[in-house]
């Protein structure tokens, strides 16, 4: 094990580290002709956690350094707007099949998370973690903190189900399901994958990309809304 003195109790190396790492993955996908397996969060994340292992930098001194990424997520949501807006027209014509995708979503999401989790007898806490991880992060971590989760494994959770969201969702698989209309598939990748699934949504067209910024907004709501009200009618008493 490498030990750096200099570099665990210095931030400042770590932005342009984070930057170069997802320079280095977003080549390497293109590269790759888009494999979903080389998505760019998920390699650029796994280079910079082996970083930290190696060095044995506190993820404390990895957040101070990169700060500004979380600054800069702000903005960048409010710009989803941008997209949407032209998508105005089309919005009003389905907004009802929206609505009834988006509770069958939140729903199938919160239920089979909790399912899975119960069947492998994880305990309480874990499936309270468990509960919101197909919300974006800065809405499933204060709702899962809420209703008894912890929340780090609430933020894996989340993180987990976005990678796998967007090398599942792949154009291959909603070919093969017959989803072609742009509006759908990005709207259900937007409700399961959240903010990555977004990302990749964009890549392939922007009224899709629209369309999943939107599914991830509204589901952010819904969960946060409809995490307390399921949580509070499983038969969950025996675990208390």
């Amino acid at each position: 094990m490498l030990d750096v003195p200099w570099l665990l109790h210095s931030p400042w190396p770590w932005l342009p580290v984070t930057m170069a790492a997802y320079a280095l993955a977003l080549w390497i996908y293109r590269r790759s002709g888009a494999l979903s397996l080389l998505i760019p969060v998920l390699t650029a994340a796994s280079f910079v956690v082996a970083l930290l292992a190696l060095f044995r930098i506190p993820y404390t001194v990895y957040a101070s350094g990169t700060s500004v990424l979380g600054f800069l997520l702000g903005p960048a949501t409010v710009a989803l707007a941008i997209p949407l807006y032209e998508q105005l027209g089309r919005l009003r014509q389905i907004w009802f099949p929206l609505t009834v995708a988006l509770l069958v979503g939140c729903v199938t999401a919160i239920l089979s998370a909790v399912a899975i989790g119960w069947s492998f007898g994880a305990s309480l806490e874990m499936l309270m973690s468990l509960a919101a991880k197909s919300a974006t992060m800065p809405i499933a971590i204060p709702v899962s903190e809420r209703v008894g989760g912890v929340p780090a494994l609430a933020a894996l959770a989340v993180a987990v189900t976005g990678v796998a969201g967007a090398i599942l969702a792949r154009p291959s698989l909603l070919d093969v399901l017959a989803i072609r209309d742009p509006a759908a598939r990005g709207f259900s990748i937007g409700v399961t994958a959240h903010a990555i699934g977004m990302a990749r949504e964009l890549e392939h067209h922007p009224h899709a990309g629209a369309f999943a910024a939107l599914g991830m907004g509204l589901n952010g709501i819904a969960t946060a809304l409809l995490v307390p009200v399921v949580v509070s009618v499983l038969p969950l008493a025996g675990l208390r």
